[in-house]
This record gives structure tokens, sequence and C-alpha cells, in this order.
């Protein structure tokens, strides 16, 4: 049987998002070395545009990232990463109604993009950085807590767990937890296990036949398979190459429960939403 849907509304600072329906997260990488579209969007213009055809498209949220965390990928010191989401948060703002998200987890950038218009971040190391919780906690925006096991330069170097499914939950529930302790409402609070951050192909796809274990947490669950490796084994295909098996995993994600997909190849996986929505009644 398919798992219910959650329905509060995810509190975007100022910009509210029903999860009545699942939504789908729109990728917007400001960085010159993403996996998939490194440099494509690197200017402040090209953004823009990009960003507005996602939403044409059907993206409910918009997720702005200044630093690639791919397999292998260095850290981005902090004045750059600012320097790189700052203006395309800023010119968002005034072009689109829709949330904007930023993907970074140094406290720092947060801040700033929250002052220029920012309503969610997508933290990779799910508030672990010193001050991170409090930051949070004081910008009165919504969160994504994400699962990674390692750093992004070595995490898939050798992966291992004794039970990854039951791994990935105590730890998205210990970061809840904490983020709870620190101040943040709960309302504001999405957990993400992290597909391709510290796991095999294997770990991916016990977690996305595992995902009602994850849902059953008690806070929206946010899923990123968007042309991923996992997508890339299984089929043969290259990054460019991967819709097919992104929006089948992104429907079969939908479909377990989780209620935000981020996607590089918007219209495709909103347009799959909607069958997987249908059959669901």
């Amino acid at each position: 049987m398919a798992a219910a849907l959650h329905g509060p509304t995810l509190d975007c600072g100022g910009r509210p998002l029903s999860l009545n329906r699942p939504r789908v997260m729109g990728v917007l990488n400001v960085t010159p070395d993403s996996f998939s579209d490194g440099g494509a969007f690197l200017g402040r213009d090209q953004a823009i545009r990009h960003a507005v055809e996602m939403v044409g498209d059907g993206a409910d949220i918009i997720d702005v990232g200044g630093e690639s965390s791919r397999p292998g990928a260095d850290p981005v010191p902090l004045e750059e990463e600012l320097e790189r989401v700052i203006p395309v948060v800023e010119a968002l703002r005034g072009e689109l109604d829709c949330p904007i998200s930023v993907d970074t987890y140094k406290p720092e950038v947060a801040r700033e993009a929250v002052a220029a218009g920012a309503g969610l971040i997508n933290d990779i190391r799910a508030l672990q950085e010193p001050g991170a919780v409090q930051a949070i906690a004081e910008l009165g925006v919504a969160v994504c807590l994400m699962h990674m096991q390692g750093r992004p330069r070595t995490m898939q170097e050798a992966p291992a767990y004794d039970d990854v499914v039951e791994e990935v939950a105590g730890f998205l529930d210990e970061r809840r937890r904490a983020a709870l302790d620190g101040g943040v409402a709960a309302e504001r609070i999405v957990l993400d296990p992290g597909f391709g951050f510290g796991k095999t192909v294997e770990h991916n796809y016990a977690i996305l036949r595992s995902l009602p274990r994850l849902t059953a947490l008690g806070a929206p669950i946010l899923v990123g398979m968007s042309r991923k490796s996992m997508v890339g084994k299984v089929t043969g295909r290259g990054a460019g190459e991967r819709l097919a098996g992104s929006v089948a995993a992104a429907s079969l994600a939908v479909w377990q429960g989780a209620q935000i997909v981020r996607a590089h190849d918007v219209g495709a996986t909103v347009d799959a939403i909607r069958v997987v929505q249908a059959a669901r009644g």
C-alpha cells in the first residue's frame, strides 16, 4: 500500500508552502564544478532565466547552490560562496513568488541568504556546523536536514553500514531533535536521507524501498536522486542521459511518501508526479 501523505504547511520565512501534494524543488547550481550542470548557470542573468523557466515548468521551490557537493568535491571558501549565491537570491526574490532555498551548511551563508530573500536552508551537514542550529532558530526559516556519511571529498571511497536504513533514520531523528531542542520550530523541519552521499548503489535502493520508515519520523521527506550515479549505474547512462531513470526514481519516492523531490528536469518530474497522484486517487 502507498504511504500516506502529510498535509502540513512548510513555513519558509513568510512564503508558506502547502504540502497537501508532492512538491518539486528545481536545482539551480551557480557553480563551475557540479557533477551534472557545473558552469551552465554561473552568470547571474543565466541563473535567473533558468529559475524562471523551472517555475514555469512547475517548480514549487528553487534551490540555489554555490558549493558543489559531488563526490570528490573540495570545500569552497566562504567569501566565494557568498559571491556566487547572494546576488542570485537577491534577484530571484523580485522575480519569483515561490520560496527560495539555499544549499549551504555554513551559518554565515545562511544568514546572508535569508537577508537576501531565502526562506529555506538546505543543509547537507544537518546543522552540525558550530552555530548552525542557533542561526536557523533565530532566522525563523525552514531547514532541510540531510544524512551524509563523511564529507563530499571522501564520502564515496568506502561507505559502509550495518543497517543503512536504521542508521540513516537514527541520524535524522537525532538531528531533528537537536534542531527542536535548539529552538527550530517543528513546522520548519524537512528531512533528507541523502541519496548518493556516502552510500553505495545498493544502499541507495535500500533506502528508496524503505522510505515509509523515514516518513514515520514525523517530518516531511525530501529526496534528491536526479541524474545521480544510482541512476547511471543501473541504466548505463551518462549524467546528461538520465532523465527517464531520474523520473522513475522520483515517481517511486513519491509513491513511498516523499513530499519534496529535488530535480534538474522539472517539467518531466512534475508530469510524472501528477500521474502518481492520479493513480493514488
